[in-house]
């Protein structure tokens, strides 16, 4: 599947747990919604990505993606140590300036 580089650059550095790649591929004011809180700016990503990898230990493999316009909608497989594991999430990713801007994590 091909994906935009950015968001590839997300999910391999979420693969190697390689936080400052993962950082990397967002826009500096970037947001991240994910389990109803919202996370803006790369330090608050940081923490946010680090609280979720230190609790669930979870993996994501990308399965289906549609972009439309500067939007890409990835369908992942998410698993881990959390309840209901493995579960399919939509992670909407928005694009701008060769970055991701914009992230929401959702069912």
């Amino acid at each position: 599947m091909h994906l935009p580089l950015p968001i590839q650059r997300y999910f391999d550095a979420d693969d190697r747990n390689d936080c400052e790649a993962l950082l990397m591929a967002f826009a500096p004011d970037a947001v991240v919604t994910d389990e109803g809180r919202t996370h803006t700016g790369r330090q608050a990503i940081e923490a946010w990505w680090r609280d979720a990898k230190a609790r669930a230990q979870h993996r994501n493999e990308p399965i289906a993606a549609v972009e439309t316009g500067d939007t890409t909608e990835v369908r992942a497989r998410v698993s881990g140590q959390f309840p209901g594991s493995p579960v399919t999430l939509t992670f909407a990713f928005l694009l701008k300036g060769g970055r991701i801007a914009g992230l929401e994590i959702r069912a």
